[in-house]
Protein backbone atom coordinates (compact mmCIF):
# COMPACT_ATOMS: atom_id res chain seq x y z
CA UNK A 1 0.00 0.00 0.00
CA UNK A 2 1.49 3.43 -0.96
CA UNK A 3 2.50 5.61 2.00
CA UNK A 4 0.19 8.41 0.79
CA UNK A 5 -2.77 6.06 1.17
CA UNK A 6 -1.90 5.38 4.81
CA UNK A 7 -2.63 9.05 5.50
CA UNK A 8 -6.24 8.45 4.49
CA UNK A 9 -6.80 5.74 7.09
CA UNK A 10 -8.02 6.89 10.47
CA UNK A 11 -10.62 6.27 13.10
CA UNK A 12 -12.61 7.38 16.09
CA UNK A 13 -13.46 5.80 19.42
CA UNK A 14 -17.18 5.55 20.17
CA UNK A 15 -19.32 3.95 22.88
CA UNK A 16 -17.96 0.40 23.26
CA UNK A 17 -16.52 0.49 19.78
CA UNK A 18 -14.36 1.96 17.05
CA UNK A 19 -15.13 3.56 13.70
CA UNK A 20 -12.46 3.21 10.99
CA UNK A 21 -12.35 4.92 7.62
CA UNK A 22 -10.28 4.44 4.49
CA UNK A 23 -10.18 6.50 1.28
CA UNK A 24 -13.53 5.16 0.03
CA UNK A 25 -15.13 3.18 2.87
CA UNK A 26 -15.88 3.22 6.58
CA UNK A 27 -16.65 0.50 9.11
CA UNK A 28 -18.06 0.61 12.64
CA UNK A 29 -17.46 -2.25 15.06
CA UNK A 30 -19.08 -2.29 18.50
CA UNK A 31 -18.93 -4.68 21.43
CA UNK A 32 -22.55 -5.52 22.24
CA UNK A 33 -23.74 -6.11 25.83
CA UNK A 34 -23.84 -9.87 25.09
CA UNK A 35 -20.11 -9.85 24.23
CA UNK A 36 -20.46 -10.13 20.47
CA UNK A 37 -18.89 -7.72 17.99
CA UNK A 38 -21.44 -6.07 15.72
CA UNK A 39 -20.07 -4.71 12.44
CA UNK A 40 -21.42 -2.44 9.74
CA UNK A 41 -19.35 -1.45 6.70
CA UNK A 42 -20.34 0.88 3.89
CA UNK A 43 -18.94 2.97 1.06
CA UNK A 44 -18.42 6.64 1.85
CA UNK A 45 -21.00 8.84 0.19
CA UNK A 46 -19.72 11.80 -1.79
CA UNK A 47 -21.79 14.87 -1.08
CA UNK A 48 -21.95 17.92 -3.34
CA UNK A 49 -19.42 19.65 -1.10
CA UNK A 50 -17.13 16.63 -1.24
CA UNK A 51 -17.16 16.70 -5.04
CA UNK A 52 -15.84 20.27 -5.22
CA UNK A 53 -12.17 19.91 -6.15
CA UNK A 54 -11.25 23.42 -5.04
CA UNK A 55 -12.28 22.54 -1.48
CA UNK A 56 -9.62 19.82 -1.47
CA UNK A 57 -6.78 22.30 -1.98
CA UNK A 58 -4.24 22.66 0.85
CA UNK A 59 -5.43 24.91 3.71
CA UNK A 60 -9.04 24.53 2.53
CA UNK A 61 -9.35 20.77 2.89
CA UNK A 62 -8.84 20.95 6.65
CA UNK A 63 -12.22 22.56 7.29
CA UNK A 64 -13.88 20.14 4.85
CA UNK A 65 -12.25 17.19 6.64
CA UNK A 66 -13.51 18.51 9.98
CA UNK A 67 -17.11 18.77 8.74
CA UNK A 68 -16.85 15.34 7.12
CA UNK A 69 -15.49 13.88 10.36
CA UNK A 70 -18.37 15.36 12.37
CA UNK A 71 -20.95 13.92 9.95
CA UNK A 72 -19.39 10.45 10.03
CA UNK A 73 -18.96 10.67 13.79
CA UNK A 74 -22.67 11.40 14.14
CA UNK A 75 -23.48 8.25 12.17
CA UNK A 76 -21.04 6.18 14.25
CA UNK A 77 -22.39 7.44 17.59
CA UNK A 78 -25.94 6.69 16.53
CA UNK A 79 -25.01 3.15 15.48
CA UNK A 80 -23.12 2.56 18.73
CA UNK A 81 -26.04 3.68 20.88
CA UNK A 82 -28.37 1.40 18.89
CA UNK A 83 -26.14 -1.61 19.54
CA UNK A 84 -26.16 -0.97 23.29
CA UNK A 85 -29.97 -0.61 23.41
CA UNK A 86 -31.09 -3.22 20.88
CA UNK A 87 -32.84 -6.14 22.67
CA UNK A 88 -31.30 -8.75 20.35
CA UNK A 89 -27.80 -7.83 21.56
CA UNK A 90 -28.59 -8.09 25.28
CA UNK A 91 -27.11 -10.91 27.41
CA UNK A 92 -29.18 -14.09 27.62
CA UNK A 93 -30.67 -14.71 31.09
CA UNK A 94 -28.84 -17.21 33.27
CA UNK A 95 -30.44 -20.59 33.96
CA UNK A 96 -33.44 -20.20 36.22
CA UNK A 97 -33.65 -16.43 35.71
CA UNK A 98 -36.59 -14.76 34.03
CA UNK A 99 -35.71 -12.73 30.92
CA UNK A 100 -35.69 -8.97 31.51
CA UNK A 101 -38.80 -7.10 30.35
CA UNK A 102 -38.50 -6.13 26.70
CA UNK A 103 -37.97 -2.44 26.07
CA UNK A 104 -39.04 -0.62 22.95
CA UNK A 105 -36.25 0.89 20.89
CA UNK A 106 -36.57 4.66 20.50
CA UNK A 107 -37.88 5.69 17.09
CA UNK A 108 -35.45 6.78 14.38
CA UNK A 109 -36.58 10.38 14.75
CA UNK A 110 -36.11 10.35 18.53
CA UNK A 111 -32.60 8.94 18.11
CA UNK A 112 -31.73 11.56 15.49
CA UNK A 113 -32.96 14.36 17.74
CA UNK A 114 -31.15 12.99 20.81
CA UNK A 115 -27.79 12.47 19.10
CA UNK A 116 -28.11 15.73 17.15
CA UNK A 117 -28.93 17.68 20.31
CA UNK A 118 -25.96 16.13 22.12
CA UNK A 119 -23.60 17.15 19.29
CA UNK A 120 -24.98 20.69 19.02
CA UNK A 121 -24.94 21.14 22.80
CA UNK A 122 -21.38 19.83 22.97
CA UNK A 123 -20.28 22.22 20.22
CA UNK A 124 -21.96 25.18 21.94
CA UNK A 125 -20.43 24.33 25.31
CA UNK A 126 -17.02 23.87 23.69
CA UNK A 127 -17.15 27.26 21.97
CA UNK A 128 -18.34 28.92 25.15
CA UNK A 129 -15.75 27.28 27.39
CA UNK A 130 -12.72 27.39 25.12
CA UNK A 131 -13.35 30.53 23.07
CA UNK A 132 -15.75 32.95 24.76
CA UNK A 133 -15.01 32.51 28.48
CA UNK A 134 -11.21 32.94 28.11
CA UNK A 135 -11.83 36.29 26.40
CA UNK A 136 -14.20 37.39 29.18
CA UNK A 137 -11.61 36.49 31.82
CA UNK A 138 -8.82 38.26 29.94
CA UNK A 139 -10.94 41.41 29.68
CA UNK A 140 -11.13 41.45 33.47
CA UNK A 141 -7.45 42.45 33.45
CA UNK A 142 -8.61 45.97 32.58
CA UNK A 143 -9.82 46.31 36.18
CA UNK A 144 -6.25 45.72 37.37
CA UNK A 145 -4.86 48.38 35.09
CA UNK A 146 -3.68 46.09 32.28
CA UNK A 147 -4.45 47.91 29.03
CA UNK A 148 -2.02 46.20 26.67
CA UNK A 149 -3.85 44.28 23.93
CA UNK A 150 -0.83 42.03 23.49
CA UNK A 151 -0.87 41.00 27.15
CA UNK A 152 -4.63 40.36 27.13
CA UNK A 153 -4.36 38.31 23.96
CA UNK A 154 -1.53 36.23 25.39
CA UNK A 155 -3.45 35.62 28.63
CA UNK A 156 -6.51 34.59 26.59
CA UNK A 157 -4.57 31.95 24.67
CA UNK A 158 -2.88 30.60 27.80
CA UNK A 159 -6.31 30.29 29.48
CA UNK A 160 -7.63 28.37 26.44
CA UNK A 161 -4.80 25.84 26.62
CA UNK A 162 -5.18 25.51 30.40
CA UNK A 163 -8.94 24.99 30.15
CA UNK A 164 -8.55 22.40 27.39
CA UNK A 165 -5.94 20.32 29.20
CA UNK A 166 -7.90 20.62 32.45
CA UNK A 167 -11.11 19.56 30.72
CA UNK A 168 -9.46 16.49 29.18
CA UNK A 169 -7.93 15.51 32.50
CA UNK A 170 -11.25 16.00 34.30
CA UNK A 171 -13.35 13.87 31.96
CA UNK A 172 -10.64 11.20 31.84
CA UNK A 173 -11.44 10.48 35.52
CA UNK A 174 -14.99 9.44 34.60
CA UNK A 175 -15.25 5.63 34.26
CA UNK A 176 -17.30 5.72 31.03
CA UNK A 177 -14.91 8.18 29.37
CA UNK A 178 -11.85 6.30 30.62
CA UNK A 179 -13.24 3.18 28.93
CA UNK A 180 -13.82 5.08 25.69
CA UNK A 181 -10.23 6.31 25.90
CA UNK A 182 -9.20 2.62 26.00
CA UNK A 183 -10.96 2.15 22.67
CA UNK A 184 -9.15 5.28 21.48
CA UNK A 185 -5.87 3.59 22.37
CA UNK A 186 -6.99 0.43 20.54
CA UNK A 187 -7.81 2.46 17.44
CA UNK A 188 -4.32 4.00 17.45
CA UNK A 189 -2.64 0.63 17.95
CA UNK A 190 -4.52 -0.83 14.99
CA UNK A 191 -3.62 2.09 12.69
CA UNK A 192 0.01 1.94 13.85
CA UNK A 193 0.10 -1.77 12.98
CA UNK A 194 -1.19 -1.01 9.49
CA UNK A 195 1.33 1.80 8.96
CA UNK A 196 4.15 -0.48 10.16
CA UNK A 197 3.08 -2.83 7.33
CA UNK A 198 2.58 -5.67 9.78
CA UNK A 199 -0.13 -8.30 9.68
CA UNK A 200 -3.26 -7.13 11.50
CA UNK A 201 -3.07 -9.62 14.36
CA UNK A 202 -3.75 -9.22 18.06
CA UNK A 203 -0.11 -9.79 19.03
CA UNK A 204 1.27 -7.29 16.50
CA UNK A 205 -1.31 -4.73 17.56
CA UNK A 206 -0.60 -5.12 21.29
CA UNK A 207 3.08 -4.32 20.67
CA UNK A 208 2.30 -0.93 19.09
CA UNK A 209 2.18 2.40 20.91
CA UNK A 210 -1.20 3.87 21.77
CA UNK A 211 -0.05 7.30 20.52
CA UNK A 212 -0.37 8.54 16.94
CA UNK A 213 0.73 11.86 15.38
CA UNK A 214 -2.45 12.27 13.27
CA UNK A 215 -4.78 11.98 16.25
CA UNK A 216 -7.62 14.44 16.79
CA UNK A 217 -6.06 15.31 20.16
CA UNK A 218 -2.85 16.37 18.42
CA UNK A 219 -4.90 18.35 15.92
CA UNK A 220 -6.63 20.24 18.76
CA UNK A 221 -3.30 21.01 20.42
CA UNK A 222 -1.84 22.26 17.13
CA UNK A 223 -4.92 24.47 16.66
CA UNK A 224 -4.38 25.93 20.14
CA UNK A 225 -0.67 26.55 19.54
CA UNK A 226 -1.22 28.12 16.11
CA UNK A 227 -3.94 30.27 17.72
CA UNK A 228 -1.42 31.32 20.37
CA UNK A 229 1.00 32.46 17.67
CA UNK A 230 -1.64 34.21 15.55
CA UNK A 231 -4.30 35.59 17.89
CA UNK A 232 -1.72 37.10 20.23
CA UNK A 233 -0.87 39.64 17.52
CA UNK A 234 -4.37 40.24 16.13
CA UNK A 235 -5.55 43.70 17.33
CA UNK A 236 -7.88 43.17 20.26
CA UNK A 237 -10.13 46.18 19.72
CA UNK A 238 -11.16 46.73 16.08
CA UNK A 239 -13.21 49.64 17.48
CA UNK A 240 -11.57 51.78 20.21
CA UNK A 241 -14.94 52.21 21.96
CA UNK A 242 -14.87 48.51 22.94
CA UNK A 243 -12.02 48.93 25.41
CA UNK A 244 -13.26 48.70 28.98
CA UNK A 245 -16.64 47.20 28.00
CA UNK A 246 -15.86 43.67 29.14
CA UNK A 247 -18.69 41.55 27.76
CA UNK A 248 -19.17 43.52 24.55
CA UNK A 249 -15.44 43.43 23.82
CA UNK A 250 -15.31 39.70 24.59
CA UNK A 251 -18.30 39.04 22.32
CA UNK A 252 -16.81 40.96 19.37
CA UNK A 253 -13.48 39.19 19.91
CA UNK A 254 -15.29 35.83 20.06
CA UNK A 255 -16.87 36.32 16.63
CA UNK A 256 -13.61 37.67 15.19
CA UNK A 257 -11.77 34.55 16.33
CA UNK A 258 -14.61 32.38 15.05
CA UNK A 259 -14.16 33.89 11.58
CA UNK A 260 -10.41 33.23 11.60
CA UNK A 261 -10.70 29.74 13.11
CA UNK A 262 -11.30 27.90 9.77
CA UNK A 263 -8.00 29.28 8.46
CA UNK A 264 -6.22 28.10 11.60
CA UNK A 265 -7.91 24.70 11.32
CA UNK A 266 -6.78 24.47 7.69
CA UNK A 267 -3.17 25.28 8.55
CA UNK A 268 -3.23 22.88 11.52
CA UNK A 269 -4.60 20.10 9.32
CA UNK A 270 -1.68 20.50 6.91
CA UNK A 271 0.78 20.36 9.82
CA UNK A 272 -0.85 17.17 11.13
CA UNK A 273 -0.59 15.59 7.66
CA UNK A 274 3.11 16.45 7.63
CA UNK A 275 3.50 14.86 11.05
CA UNK A 276 1.93 11.67 9.73
CA UNK A 277 4.06 11.69 6.59
CA UNK A 278 7.35 12.25 8.44
CA UNK A 279 6.54 10.37 11.63
CA UNK A 280 9.88 8.52 11.43
CA UNK A 281 11.73 11.83 11.79
CA UNK A 282 12.84 12.53 15.35
CA UNK A 283 12.85 16.28 14.65
CA UNK A 284 9.25 16.26 13.41
CA UNK A 285 8.10 14.17 16.37
CA UNK A 286 9.89 16.57 18.72
CA UNK A 287 7.93 19.47 17.20
CA UNK A 288 4.67 17.59 17.79
CA UNK A 289 5.66 16.51 21.29
CA UNK A 290 2.86 18.53 23.03
CA UNK A 291 0.14 16.75 21.05
CA UNK A 292 1.64 13.31 21.59
CA UNK A 293 1.99 13.88 25.33
CA UNK A 294 -1.61 15.11 25.57
CA UNK A 295 -2.66 11.76 24.12
CA UNK A 296 -1.45 10.20 27.35
CA UNK A 297 -4.64 11.72 28.77
CA UNK A 298 -7.02 10.89 25.91
CA UNK A 299 -5.85 7.31 25.37
CA UNK A 300 -5.56 4.41 27.79
CA UNK A 301 -3.98 1.00 27.29
CA UNK A 302 -6.72 -1.20 25.81
CA UNK A 303 -7.43 -4.80 26.72
CA UNK A 304 -7.47 -7.61 24.16
CA UNK A 305 -11.23 -7.45 23.64
CA UNK A 306 -11.03 -3.76 22.72
CA UNK A 307 -8.12 -4.33 20.35
CA UNK A 308 -10.19 -7.08 18.73
CA UNK A 309 -12.97 -4.56 18.07
CA UNK A 310 -10.55 -2.05 16.51
CA UNK A 311 -8.99 -4.73 14.31
CA UNK A 312 -12.43 -5.90 13.17
CA UNK A 313 -13.29 -2.40 11.94
CA UNK A 314 -9.88 -1.82 10.33
CA UNK A 315 -9.84 -5.18 8.55
CA UNK A 316 -13.27 -4.41 7.11
CA UNK A 317 -12.14 -1.17 5.45
CA UNK A 318 -8.82 -2.64 4.29
CA UNK A 319 -10.71 -5.53 2.70
CA UNK A 320 -13.12 -3.09 1.06
CA UNK A 321 -10.26 -1.04 -0.41
CA UNK A 322 -8.24 -4.01 -1.67
CA UNK A 323 -11.23 -5.80 -3.18
CA UNK A 324 -12.38 -2.60 -4.88
CA UNK A 325 -15.97 -3.12 -3.82
CA UNK A 326 -18.20 -2.52 -0.85
CA UNK A 327 -18.03 -5.52 1.51
CA UNK A 328 -20.93 -7.93 1.65
CA UNK A 329 -21.71 -6.64 5.13
CA UNK A 330 -22.68 -3.23 3.72
CA UNK A 331 -25.75 -1.82 5.40
CA UNK A 332 -26.29 -4.86 7.58
CA UNK A 333 -25.68 -5.02 11.32
CA UNK A 334 -23.88 -8.35 11.29
CA UNK A 335 -22.05 -10.18 14.05
CA UNK A 336 -18.41 -10.34 13.01
CA UNK A 337 -16.98 -12.23 15.98
CA UNK A 338 -17.85 -13.63 19.38
CA UNK A 339 -15.65 -13.67 22.46
CA UNK A 340 -15.12 -17.17 23.87
CA UNK A 341 -16.96 -17.74 27.13
CA UNK A 342 -14.82 -18.15 30.22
Amino acid sequence: MPQAEYLQYGGQAIVEGVMMRSPRHFAIACRAPNGQIVLVSEALEKTWVGRQKWLKLPFLRGSLALVDSLALGYKALKFASNVQLDPKYQPAPADGEAPPPSQEMPSERVQDVAVGFALVAGLAIGLGLFLYLPNVLAEQLTRWGVRSSLEKNLVTEVIKITFFIGYLWGISRMPEVARMFMYHGAEHKAINTLEAEQELTLENCKAQTRLHPRCGTSFAIVVLLVSLLLFTFVPRYPFPALEGRIFLAATVRFFLELLILPLIAGASYELIRLAGKFRRSELVMALFWPGLKTQLITTNEPDESQIEVALTALKAVVEAETSGATPKTAGAHLIAATLPTA
